[in-house]
């Protein structure tokens, strides 16, 4: 491995920067969004005509697009004269991570303090967003329609742990928490809960007329920044790594594949609702990413025949971390498969099909490591525990594409905080720019 990328911490800096403003799946889909347009992507509707005109701003024309639904955004580059049959090379990901969201009725209390009723979303380490400052930030709908982000990144809400003195079972039998008692968060003082509160309070934030606001899609984030960590810096500690980590290296790894000539159509596919299934629009189980590969097959003049032949030399490394070997519970992991931080990326492997990876697989990002200079570890699951998936058996099953999991090892997955070697970001971004460049 070179010097430049075992060292090189450039690429970390920035993932700081995309965790910090992307404290929900709509945030990080913009802020993806808003890195391509710089690069000269430029976004298409679904609800037009891609086949209109050829120009090279149009879905059938040459260059870089990109298509955004909800938490979810595709985003491709068409190499100037490629044939409608060329394959796609993907990398996907997902957007959203474990938190606790927004009710429908969020305004409640008790005894004197003001509240904000939420529901658990995906599987988080609760006792980690004890004690928390915690923002809110997500999408809101308005009369019309439309949708507005909004972002309060400062200490507005806490979810209080009960004293130790009022629970002296706590040191013998450990933290239990109940889901629906224990994890409401305050957020003031007040006798009199009155409804519509908090929502005319985010209307006022982000400067839109009291009233408007007839939807929502909230949630809580921490709002401690990013950080490096150790004596020498060499570990990342922040939120969202599961899947920031994977969109941000996805971003720069499409975009400098599209700086050169790409054998194959690069593809960014980064979906919402991992967490709890995938089921929905913008999940990987929906129709997102074949309704757009499709389409650009057909928009470029091609036929049904093209779209199988293309999608039968087409490729996914499905991006998500894994368990890095724990210091303190290595019994849990499989005895010879440790994973280390800063070890380079890791490949998943599970027979029983929980991840999508086969020994042609296996073969392909061994190529794409080699060409990048980048080296990787092998993770499997310790037979006696289970083992966790992702959208890569989704995606090959639903789009019968050959797929590959992969991704960074970090420890405290689904933590408010997570962490992961600094360098291990990088040498990802690395191997996912070599292979979408194959």
């Amino acid at each position: 491995m070179t010097e430049r990328a075992r060292f090189d911490r450039g690429h970390t800096d920035d993932l700081m920067t995309f965790l910090a403003a992307s404290p929900s799946p709509y945030h990080a889909v913009a802020n993806a969004a808003e890195r391509l347009e710089k690069a000269g992507f430029r976004q298409v509707a679904e609800t037009d005509a891609w086949d209109a005109v050829t120009s090279a701003a149009s879905a059938a024309g040459s260059g870089g697009k990109f298509v955004l639904r909800g938490g979810a955004i595709v985003a491709w580059y068409v190499p100037e004269g490629a044939a409608p049959h060329t394959p796609f090379r993907i990398v996907g990901a997902h957007t959203d991570s474990p938190n606790l969201r927004v009710k429908p009725l969020p305004d409640s209390g008790a005894h004197g303090w003001r509240q904000v009723a939420v529901e658990i979303y995906g599987g988080p380490l609760l006792n980690s967003w004890l004690d928390r400052d915690l923002g809110l930030a997500g999408r809101l709908t308005l009369r019309d329609g439309s949708t507005r982000l909004v972002n309060v990144d400062r200490p507005l809400l806490r979810v209080p742990q009960l004293a130790i003195h009022l629970d002296r079972s706590v040191t013998a039998d450990g933290l239990k928490l109940d889901k629906q008692r224990h994890m409401q968060p305050v957020w003031g003082l007040g006798r009199d809960v009155r409804d519509g509160d908090l929502i005319a309070f985010l209307e006022e934030t982000a400067g839109i007329p009291a009233g408007e606001v007839t939807g929502w899609d909230l949630m809580t984030h921490s709002v401690e920044p990013p950080a490096y960590l150790g004596r020498d810096h060499e570990l990342l500690a922040g939120p969202r790594m599961d899947n920031l980590l994977s969109v941000h290296a996805g971003t720069a790894a499409l975009m400098a594949a599209a700086s050169g000539n790409p054998a194959s159509i690069p593809v960014l596919a980064a979906f919402d609702h991992e967490e709890n299934g995938s089921q929905s629009d913008t999940g990987a189980d929906g129709p997102l990413l074949g309704n757009v590969l499709e389409r650009s097959v057909f928009a470029r003049g091609g036929s049904y025949e093209d779209r199988a032949r293309a999608f039968a030399g087409t490729v996914c490394l499905s991006s998500d971390t894994g368990h890095a070997v724990h210091p303190n519970y290595a019994e849990r992991h499989d005895p010879t498969h440790h994973p280390r931080v800063n070890g380079g990326p890791i490949l998943k492997v599970n027979v029983n099909n929980r991840y999508a990876t086969d020994g042609s697989g296996r073969a392909e990002f061994t190529a794409a490591c080699e060409a990048a200079d980048v080296p990787f570890q092998s993770f499997v699951s310790n037979n006696s525990m289970p083992c966790g998936t992702t959208i890569g058996p989704i995606t090959a099953a639903r789009h019968g594409i050959r797929t590959v999991d992969i991704g960074v090892a970090i420890l405290s997955m689904h933590s408010v905080r997570e962490l992961c070697g600094a360098d291990d970001p990088f040498l990802l971004a690395s191997a996912l720019t070599a292979f979408l460049e194959r």
